[in-house]
């Protein structure tokens, strides 16, 4: 079992203080639209490119509101995580800002360009099986080796709190929106844009999207009670995880709901953007728009942002006939 701390949710004033903490490394990063995607959608479509982010993800974001909230003593041993990719790459990158170690725990099978993104910003591997368990039981030997503070992928207060501020800048980029789409995995994303919303008063409305073959958190709200014995099957491997015990609990008191979409849908948004944005993103981004397409008549007529949360995608998977 994982060491963590206990969880206190976050306020807005700890998202405002995450936003003042990671100005000096984070991107401010740009809104985007299409008239194209607008007609097809039949709404006023708004894209959060968080792509652009450093190290390619929103994760940058709370990776970095972590390392920087840490003291110098707990810093000074480094800090630990378990994650498929993005999370790491964001982790190394916010510790190499402090010139702090950071150990990454990363399962058999993630995605190779994932992988590279960790070593490049200088992340310590330690490799496991592909399983829950194999991670949370190596960061525990890691954290009892090192010393090193674990910064949970989503169960964090201080990650949902920096990728709360994605929130506070898309409001002030557009005003009035309606609502706002995110992808749910663990739910990190989801719970600080949640807190953010509530803490601004914000009359929009928060929206998950989630692949139909890692439901989780849509069976999770529906029900009531979290469910987690999905077993999950879909092309975006950075929404595989299971939504986190506090995420689930954040999420339902803020009454958000889950929109789900299946991996055919998920790839067609994907070329959609890619064609249309001219932005190269992953399929764990596309679920956003993939979902807001296949409920066009609750969205008729709205203005609507949706978070593009990265582009890490694996180029060697894709068939580049001829080139050289």
């Amino acid at each position: 079992m994982m060491i963590m701390t206990e969880f206190t949710a976050p306020t807005i004033a700890d998202i405002r203080a995450a936003a003042a903490r990671i100005a000096p490394h984070a991107r401010v990063t740009p809104v985007l639209g299409s008239r194209e995607l607008d007609d097809r959608a039949g709404a006023k479509l708004f894209f959060k490119c968080e792509h652009l982010q450093r190290g390619g993800a929103f994760k940058f974001r709370g990776a970095c509101n972590a390392v920087w909230s840490l003291s110098d003593d707990e810093a000074s041993r480094g800090v630990v995580t378990h994650s498929s990719g993005n999370h790491g790459a964001a982790l190394a990158l916010a510790a190499a800002t402090r010139g702090i170690p950071a150990h990454i725990v990363v399962p058999e099978g993630a995605v190779a360009a994932k992988l590279a993104n960790i070593e490049r910003a200088g992340g310590i591997l330690h490799r496991c099986a592909a399983t829950l368990a194999a991670r949370e039981e190596t960061c525990a030997k890691v954290q009892q080796e090192t010393g090193a503070t674990l910064v949970h992928p989503y169960a964090d207060a201080r990650v949902m709190a920096g990728q709360g501020t994605i929130v506070l800048e898309l409001v002030q980029q557009v005003p009035d929106l309606d609502a706002i789409v995110v992808p749910i995995g663990g739910g990190g994303l989801a719970s600080g844009c949640a807190s953010a919303l509530r803490g601004l008063a914000s009359g929009a409305r928060l929206i998950g999207a989630e692949p139909a073959g890692a439901d989780d958190a849509y069976q999770s709200l529906r029900q009531g009670v979290r469910v987690t014995d999905v077993v999950p099957h879909t092309v975006c491997d950075g929404l595989r995880a299971t939504i986190g015990v506090p995420n689930f609990a954040l999420l339902s008191e803020h009454h958000v709901e889950v929109i789900t979409a299946n991996d055919d849908a998920t790839l067609a948004a994907m070329r959609l953007v890619w064609a249309e944005l001219k932005q190269t993103i992953e399929p764990s981004s596309a679920v956003a728009l993939a979902a807001l397409l296949a409920q066009r008549k609750r969205f008729a007529g709205k203005r609507v942002g949706l978070v593009l949360s990265g582009g890490n995608v694996d180029l060697d998977a894709i068939p580049f006939d001829g080139a050289t």
